[in-house]
Parts: C-alpha cells; structure tokens; sequence
C-alpha cells in the first residue's frame, strides 16, 4: 500500500474513532495503551497526550484493574467480554459506571498482540435510575404502596413535633427502621436512639433496664448502673412491644411518661429525664384495652401519633424493589455477583402471604444468593417449603401490571446485556429460546434491527 494511502487511511481512521460517542482504547501485551479516542478522553477526563502509553490500570483506576481485569483475560483467553458494568475513577476522584466490551487485537498472522475496550458511559442513565427509585424510597424504606407514601409524607412532621409515637404492624415490617427515622429526622438526631425490648423480660429485669439501679440495690448490684433512659437522654427512646408489658409495670411506666422523672432501683434521688418516647407493638393496642389487658390512659398517652405500618401481603407490589435492594445488600455481604431474579422467583413470591413480613422476604433472599451458583435467582434455590406453600395452591396468570412490567423489564436487561442475542438472552435468564421468544411477542417487546451475533455490534 502506497505510504500517502496509509497515510489517508490512518487519519480517516482517527476521524472515525474520534466521532464515537463510547470510548474506545487499545493496549499492547505489556498493558500499555497506544490508542485513545475523544470519547475516552470525555469520560476519564484524562488527554490523549497523558493517556497513551500509560498502563491501562493507572488511568483508569476501576474496582476490577487489581483483581479481575477483562482486558487480560480477553488477551490470556481470545474470548471477549460483552457489556460489562465497572465502575472506574475519573480525574477528578470521581467513580463513573460504565458499560465495558472488549476484544483481542491479532497481528497479521494470528497472533495476539493486544486487546481493544469499548466502554459507555452510564452516569446519566444511573442518574435517572436514582432518581425514579427516590420516589419510592424514605431513608432505607423502599415502597410504591399508597398508604406507606402518605406515612412517608407526615414522617417528617411527625420528627420534628417531639411528640410520642406509637407504631404499629405485625413482625418484620420494619417498625425500629421507621423509629430511626424519625429519630433521624428529629432535633434529636445527634444522640443516641436506644431499643429496649419490653415483651423479652420480666417486670423486675425490664425495671431495672429502663431505669438503672444503685450498687446494693440487690445481691448481684455490686455498682451502679445507668438505664436506658439515662443512656438515651437528650434523644431517643424505643420501646419495642410495649403491647406485651404486665399491668403492674404499666402503672409505672405511666408515672414516668406523665412527669418524665425516674427513680433508680435502690435510689431516692428523682431523677428528671429528657428522652423522646417511640412505643412499638405488633398488637393492635386498643383491642388490648378493650379486653381489659392494656391501660386505657396509658394508650392515650403513647397514641399522640400513630403511625400503621400496611403488611406486605397488602403491598405486593414493593417485593420487586425490596428484592432488588436486598439482592444488592446481600451481594455485598456474602461477596457474590447475582445480577438478576428470574421471573417465576418473582411470581411466586409475589404470590405469597408473607407472614413474616419484610424480614422474612430478606431471609429468603439471602438464602437464595448463598444458594445462586449463577447470576440469576431461580426457583431451586427459594426454601422448598415456599414453593409447595398453601400459600401458592396452584399456578396463578399474573395479571398485576407491575409484575408485568417487571418481567419486560428483566427481559430487556437480560437482551440489552446480551446485545440483544436471543438465545443468551435466553441462557441468561435460565429459560428456554422458545419461552423467551413467546414472552418477547406476549409483553410487546418491540427488537432492533440487530440480531446481536454480528461482529460489529457493540
């Protein structure tokens, strides 16, 4: 080839790279990079002049260089990596996501002689994602369920008024979270917010728990011993299953919440207290009054406010966002990499009763991740008492909207990442082609142009 049509070629190649919207780079088999497009510049916020010839992990300084880099592996192995999300440091210490694809580079006789990365930038798209997952998100409660929203509207309020709360809902549904939240959000929130228990003690113990004791006070008293109260003063105070309290210690915790004064075991000194009051029950208090088993003027006293946490059967559609959020935590946890829930995980949870609320979703959840080999959940690895359940009778045709939309959606991520190749799409998602292609058709999936197997797709 005549050197002025190298020449040609080599700049209309340069134009070409440098009008992509991802970033493009190459490296040589010593990891040192040799080319750099405008896009990458973009992205890094490091020049073409400061980048070239540098080693690929001292610009990009992503959370896989050390441990699991692609670009090696595709040069060790020629297998390339398809549409990879990494997060990398810019040059100003800021992470940035990105998608990453990658390929070997082969000289003319086959050998390689490097490896070329493609890499997108997703920091808008996880900007928008943010943004619609606050909607549905209070400090760390996720919901889209319309009575937890109007609870999310007066809990600010409700913070900085000071006033007692009482919390009601049946176990797992996150009473102490919503208590922490207020504590968070009130004047308070600098001290300490402190959790007691009340339906896992006895009178005597739960006595001297709240309100500390003196050395002497009792055989085992060989020094004084601060309470909750006096741990907790200047913020918070829960008190978790006040329902389950004896008649007896009633009357003495309504004497201290009527005067906010104390008296140690074994003390005269009266000691005046500045705590914030949260009472939590899984009862429904009033119901105890009116069977005698719960003080009338002492519900009138912890219902200033009241706040009824909806159990999760009665908000089904906030599982998927809470096994989204807790497939993350727990991969974070337990070190793994589970990407997806397949769509029949889904359907049969959504199906269940969830008697042990949230809580109980979580457990399941984290069960499935020790129990995922692959990066998707799937049904095998749900408790196999969930799945033949009474709960769950027979298979059941979703008809919920979110539940639709939900499954479109994981069979669009599952494509996107694929770049839209059906069958490992299919693979992906642990499902038959031919149950993909009927879900594609049902759910109005509208596909691009591409087939996803062309070696120019990115």
């Amino acid at each position: 080839m005549p050197r002025d049509y190298q020449k040609k070629v080599d700049r209309y190649s340069k134009i070409i790279l440098d009008n992509i919207t991802e970033g493009v780079f190459t490296i040589d088999k010593g990891k040192r990079i040799t080319t750099f497009n405008t896009a990458a510049e973009k992205i890094t916020g490091i020049s073409r002049e400061d980048a070239i010839g540098q080693a690929c992990y001292n610009v990009f300084r992503s959370n896989i260089c050390e441990t699991d880099c692609v670009l090696y592996k595709t040069m060790e192995t020629g297998e390339p990596v398809t549409s990879k999300t990494i997060y990398i440091l810019n040059s100003s210490g800021e992470q940035i996501p990105v998608s990453i694809s990658t390929a070997s580079l082969r000289g003319e006789k086959g050998h390689i002689i490097g490896a070329v990365e493609i890499m997108r930038d997703l920091s808008l798209e996880s900007k928008l994602r943010k943004e619609l997952e606050k909607k549905y998100t209070f400090s760390d409660i996720i919901s889209k369920n319309r009575n937890m929203k109007l609870i999310f509207d007066i809990l600010p309020q409700v913070a900085q008024s000071g006033s007692m709360v009482l919390i009601e809902g049946e176990s797992g549904t996150g009473k102490e979270l919503f208590a922490r939240v207020i504590h968070d959000l009130s004047k308070r929130k600098n001290k300490k917010l402190i959790a007691v228990n009340c339906g896992a003690l006895p009178d005597t113990l739960l006595e001297s728990e709240l309100f500390g004791y003196k050395a002497g006070a009792f055989t085992d008293a060989k020094r004084d011993k601060k309470g909750r109260f006096a741990q907790a003063e200047g913020g918070t105070i829960l008190l978790d299953e006040i329902g389950d309290i004896s008649p007896a210690f009633q009357v003495r915790l309504l004497r201290f919440l009527q005067d906010k004064e104390y008296e140690p075991l074994g003390s005269t000194e009266t000691i005046k207290a500045d705590v914030r009051v949260i009472a939590a029950t899984n009862k429904n208090v009033s119901q105890l009054v009116e069977e005698g088993k719960f003080r009338q003027d002492l519900y009138y006293r912890i219902n200033i406010i009241k706040i009824t946490i909806p159990p999760l059967r009665e908000r089904p559609e906030d599982i998927p966002y809470l096994v989204k959020h807790f497939r993350k935590k727990h991969n974070h946890i337990l070190g793994k990499n589970v990407e997806g829930t397949s769509p029949k995980v889904l359907e049969v949870l959504m199906q269940y009763n969830f008697p042990g609320n949230v809580r109980e979703l979580e457990n399941i959840i984290e069960r499935a991740l020790v129990l995922c080999p692959g990066k998707v959940i799937e049904l095998e690895n749900l408790p196999p008492d969930l799945i033949i359940s009474k709960n769950i009778a027979t298979p059941v045709k979703i008809e919920d909207e979110s539940v639709k939309d939900l499954e479109k959606r994981t069979i669009l991520d599952a494509l996107e990442k694929n770049n839209w190749n059906r069958l490992a799409a299919a693979a992906k998602l642990g499902i038959h082609k031919t149950t993909l292609f009927r879900k594609i058709k049902q759910l109005g999936i509208t596909l691009p142009a591409i087939d996803g197997r062309s070696k120019n797709t990115v």
